[in-house]
Protein backbone atom coordinates (compact mmCIF):
# COMPACT_ATOMS: atom_id res chain seq x y z
CA UNK A 1 0.00 0.00 0.00
CA UNK A 2 1.41 3.37 -1.13
CA UNK A 3 2.03 6.58 1.28
CA UNK A 4 -0.55 8.63 -0.48
CA UNK A 5 -3.61 6.09 0.05
CA UNK A 6 -2.31 5.41 4.05
CA UNK A 7 -1.98 9.26 3.82
CA UNK A 8 -5.34 9.29 2.20
CA UNK A 9 -7.46 6.50 4.67
CA UNK A 10 -5.89 8.58 7.99
CA UNK A 11 -7.27 11.88 6.87
CA UNK A 12 -10.85 9.88 6.35
CA UNK A 13 -10.32 8.17 9.68
CA UNK A 14 -9.44 11.62 11.09
CA UNK A 15 -12.36 13.28 10.51
CA UNK A 16 -14.91 10.31 10.47
CA UNK A 17 -13.49 10.15 14.79
CA UNK A 18 -13.85 14.48 14.91
CA UNK A 19 -17.14 14.88 13.07
CA UNK A 20 -18.16 11.79 15.36
CA UNK A 21 -17.20 13.65 18.73
CA UNK A 22 -18.43 16.98 17.55
CA UNK A 23 -21.80 15.05 17.17
CA UNK A 24 -21.70 13.44 20.46
CA UNK A 25 -21.03 16.97 22.21
CA UNK A 26 -23.79 19.05 20.32
CA UNK A 27 -26.01 16.08 21.57
CA UNK A 28 -24.79 16.37 25.11
CA UNK A 29 -25.29 20.20 25.56
CA UNK A 30 -28.48 20.15 23.51
CA UNK A 31 -29.27 17.80 25.74
CA UNK A 32 -28.90 19.72 28.64
CA UNK A 33 -30.12 22.83 26.88
CA UNK A 34 -33.21 21.48 25.73
CA UNK A 35 -34.79 21.91 29.50
CA UNK A 36 -34.78 25.04 29.38
CA UNK A 37 -35.08 28.70 28.15
CA UNK A 38 -31.37 29.76 28.21
CA UNK A 39 -31.45 30.82 24.64
CA UNK A 40 -35.25 32.66 24.33
CA UNK A 41 -34.09 34.96 27.05
CA UNK A 42 -31.21 36.12 25.76
CA UNK A 43 -32.91 36.58 22.56
CA UNK A 44 -35.58 38.54 24.34
CA UNK A 45 -32.49 40.86 26.00
CA UNK A 46 -30.70 41.37 22.92
CA UNK A 47 -33.45 42.73 21.43
CA UNK A 48 -34.56 44.88 24.83
CA UNK A 49 -31.43 46.52 25.27
CA UNK A 50 -31.74 47.73 21.58
CA UNK A 51 -34.96 49.23 22.36
CA UNK A 52 -34.23 50.92 25.73
CA UNK A 53 -30.94 52.33 23.82
CA UNK A 54 -32.37 53.87 21.20
CA UNK A 55 -34.87 55.75 23.09
CA UNK A 56 -33.91 59.55 24.05
CA UNK A 57 -36.63 59.72 25.96
CA UNK A 58 -36.31 58.27 29.54
CA UNK A 59 -40.17 58.00 30.26
CA UNK A 60 -40.20 55.18 27.67
CA UNK A 61 -37.32 53.75 27.72
CA UNK A 62 -37.91 53.22 31.15
CA UNK A 63 -41.11 50.52 30.97
CA UNK A 64 -38.59 48.88 28.62
CA UNK A 65 -35.66 48.28 31.52
CA UNK A 66 -38.41 47.49 33.95
CA UNK A 67 -39.39 44.80 31.49
CA UNK A 68 -35.92 43.29 30.74
CA UNK A 69 -35.12 43.31 34.38
CA UNK A 70 -37.54 40.24 34.73
CA UNK A 71 -35.99 38.32 32.06
CA UNK A 72 -32.27 39.27 33.24
CA UNK A 73 -33.28 37.49 36.94
CA UNK A 74 -35.23 34.50 35.04
CA UNK A 75 -32.15 33.96 32.62
CA UNK A 76 -29.51 34.10 35.42
CA UNK A 77 -31.68 32.18 37.60
CA UNK A 78 -32.08 29.57 34.64
CA UNK A 79 -28.29 29.53 33.91
CA UNK A 80 -27.16 28.35 37.40
CA UNK A 81 -29.50 25.14 36.94
CA UNK A 82 -28.25 24.55 33.80
CA UNK A 83 -24.64 25.14 35.08
CA UNK A 84 -25.50 22.47 38.34
CA UNK A 85 -27.02 20.49 35.87
CA UNK A 86 -24.16 19.93 33.72
CA UNK A 87 -22.05 19.75 36.24
CA UNK A 88 -22.76 16.28 36.87
CA UNK A 89 -21.79 14.78 33.79
CA UNK A 90 -18.99 12.41 33.76
CA UNK A 91 -15.81 14.03 33.31
CA UNK A 92 -14.24 12.22 29.95
CA UNK A 93 -17.47 13.30 28.64
CA UNK A 94 -17.32 16.96 29.33
CA UNK A 95 -13.82 18.07 27.86
CA UNK A 96 -12.71 19.77 24.21
CA UNK A 97 -9.74 20.85 22.97
CA UNK A 98 -7.71 24.47 24.10
CA UNK A 99 -6.45 24.29 20.64
CA UNK A 100 -8.02 27.14 17.75
CA UNK A 101 -9.05 23.41 15.46
CA UNK A 102 -10.70 20.11 16.53
CA UNK A 103 -7.74 17.26 16.30
CA UNK A 104 -9.19 14.37 16.67
CA UNK A 105 -8.92 12.20 20.09
CA UNK A 106 -7.29 14.92 21.13
CA UNK A 107 -9.08 15.42 24.49
CA UNK A 108 -7.27 11.44 25.47
CA UNK A 109 -3.88 11.98 23.63
CA UNK A 110 -3.21 15.12 25.10
CA UNK A 111 -5.50 15.76 27.63
CA UNK A 112 -3.73 18.82 28.63
CA UNK A 113 -4.87 20.98 25.80
CA UNK A 114 -8.28 20.46 27.00
CA UNK A 115 -10.38 22.03 29.20
CA UNK A 116 -13.74 21.19 31.25
CA UNK A 117 -16.54 22.47 30.26
CA UNK A 118 -18.11 21.69 33.77
CA UNK A 119 -15.99 24.48 34.91
CA UNK A 120 -16.27 26.78 31.98
CA UNK A 121 -19.80 27.02 32.50
CA UNK A 122 -19.52 27.42 36.47
CA UNK A 123 -17.40 30.72 35.44
CA UNK A 124 -19.99 31.74 33.32
CA UNK A 125 -22.59 31.35 36.05
CA UNK A 126 -20.51 33.81 38.35
CA UNK A 127 -20.25 36.45 35.58
CA UNK A 128 -23.48 36.35 34.78
CA UNK A 129 -25.22 36.29 38.14
CA UNK A 130 -22.84 39.09 38.79
CA UNK A 131 -23.87 41.11 35.88
CA UNK A 132 -27.51 40.36 36.89
CA UNK A 133 -27.16 41.41 40.54
CA UNK A 134 -24.79 44.69 39.46
CA UNK A 135 -24.49 47.18 41.68
CA UNK A 136 -25.39 50.66 42.65
CA UNK A 137 -23.10 53.13 41.15
CA UNK A 138 -23.43 51.17 37.74
CA UNK A 139 -25.68 52.66 34.90
CA UNK A 140 -28.42 50.20 33.24
CA UNK A 141 -26.42 50.64 29.82
CA UNK A 142 -23.46 49.65 31.46
CA UNK A 143 -24.75 46.95 33.32
CA UNK A 144 -26.47 45.77 29.83
CA UNK A 145 -23.20 46.14 27.83
CA UNK A 146 -21.61 43.80 30.48
CA UNK A 147 -24.30 41.38 31.01
CA UNK A 148 -24.39 40.87 26.97
CA UNK A 149 -20.65 40.27 26.62
CA UNK A 150 -20.88 37.63 29.33
CA UNK A 151 -23.73 35.89 27.59
CA UNK A 152 -22.03 36.06 24.30
CA UNK A 153 -18.95 34.63 25.61
CA UNK A 154 -21.00 31.73 27.11
CA UNK A 155 -22.48 31.98 23.81
CA UNK A 156 -19.27 31.36 22.15
CA UNK A 157 -17.87 28.54 24.66
CA UNK A 158 -20.61 26.82 24.05
CA UNK A 159 -19.75 26.77 20.18
CA UNK A 160 -16.61 25.92 20.90
CA UNK A 161 -17.24 23.09 23.12
CA UNK A 162 -19.28 21.59 20.49
CA UNK A 163 -16.75 22.50 17.22
CA UNK A 164 -14.33 24.58 17.94
CA UNK A 165 -13.00 27.63 18.96
CA UNK A 166 -12.36 28.86 15.41
CA UNK A 167 -15.18 28.15 14.21
CA UNK A 168 -17.06 29.54 17.77
CA UNK A 169 -15.39 32.81 17.15
CA UNK A 170 -16.27 32.53 13.29
CA UNK A 171 -19.91 32.15 14.24
CA UNK A 172 -19.75 35.28 16.80
CA UNK A 173 -18.32 37.40 14.25
CA UNK A 174 -21.25 36.37 11.96
CA UNK A 175 -24.21 37.09 14.19
CA UNK A 176 -22.63 39.62 16.59
CA UNK A 177 -19.86 41.24 14.91
CA UNK A 178 -18.00 40.80 17.73
CA UNK A 179 -14.71 39.33 17.88
CA UNK A 180 -13.49 37.38 20.64
CA UNK A 181 -10.98 39.49 21.48
CA UNK A 182 -13.95 42.00 22.15
CA UNK A 183 -15.60 39.60 24.12
CA UNK A 184 -12.63 39.17 26.66
CA UNK A 185 -11.88 42.45 26.68
CA UNK A 186 -15.89 43.67 27.71
CA UNK A 187 -16.22 40.77 30.76
CA UNK A 188 -15.92 41.32 34.01
CA UNK A 189 -12.76 41.19 35.27
CA UNK A 190 -12.92 38.63 37.47
CA UNK A 191 -14.36 36.45 34.73
CA UNK A 192 -11.91 37.11 32.40
CA UNK A 193 -9.18 35.80 34.66
CA UNK A 194 -10.97 32.60 35.73
CA UNK A 195 -11.62 32.10 31.86
CA UNK A 196 -8.34 32.59 30.93
CA UNK A 197 -6.53 30.40 33.53
CA UNK A 198 -8.60 26.89 31.64
CA UNK A 199 -8.80 28.03 28.40
CA UNK A 200 -5.48 28.97 27.23
CA UNK A 201 -3.47 26.34 26.29
CA UNK A 202 -0.53 25.17 28.66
Amino acid sequence: MDLFLLTTLAAIAGWTVKVRDQRRRVRLLGSFLSRYQIERHMETLTQGYLRALGEDDPERSGPIWNTLRATEQALGAEFKRFAADFSRTAAAQARTTRLPFDLPLATRLIPGFSFDMRAALAIHGRGIAAAVEGHDDITLKAKAFTLSAELFLMQHTCHWFCKSKTVASARMLARHKTSYEQLLAAVAPQTREAYLALVRPR
